[in-house]
C-alpha cells in the first residue's frame, strides 16, 4: 500500500467519525432543544417527553435546522409564546456547543 493509499483511507476514516460525530451531536442537540421547547411550552411528564421525541423526529424526517427551527417557531406562536428568531436560533447553536461537549466527552 502506497503513502498515498494510506493517506486516502485515514482520510476516509477520519471523514465517516467526524460524520458520525456530527449526526450524533445533532441528535443531542434536537433533544435538549425540545426538553427546552417543552419548557417553555408548559409541557411536563410523558407530554413534554413525546414533544421532544417528535422534535428529534423532525429532524429525522426533514434533515436541517430550517425545519427543526420552522417547528418550534410555529409551535410557540401557536401558543402564544414569545420567543423571537434570534432567541430560538441562539438557543439551537447553545445547545449544539452543549451536545458537541457531552458527545466529546462520552469518546
Amino acid at each position: 500500500m502506497s503513502t498515498f493509499d494510506k493517506r486516502a483511507d485515514a482520510f476516509e476514516g477520519s471523514f465517516a467519525m467526524g460524520s458520525e460525530l456530527a449526526f450524533k451531536a445533532t441528535a443531542r442537540r434536537d433533544k435538549l432543544l425540545g426538553q427546552w421547547a417543552a419548557e417553555k411550552l408548559g409541557l411536563a411528564g410523558d407530554i413534554a417527553e413525546d414533544y421532544t421525541k417528535k422534535i428529534v423526529q423532525t429532524d429525522l424526517e426533514e434533515p436541517g435546522d430550517e425545519q427543526i427551527f420552522g417547528r418550534i417557531s410555529k409551535d410557540f406562536s401557536d401558543a402564544g409564546i414569545q420567543q423571537s428568531e434570534h432567541q430560538i436560533r441562539r438557543t439551537m447553536r447553545e445547545l449544539m456547543a452543549v451536545a458537541k461537549k457531552e458527545i466529546a466527552e462520552e469518546a
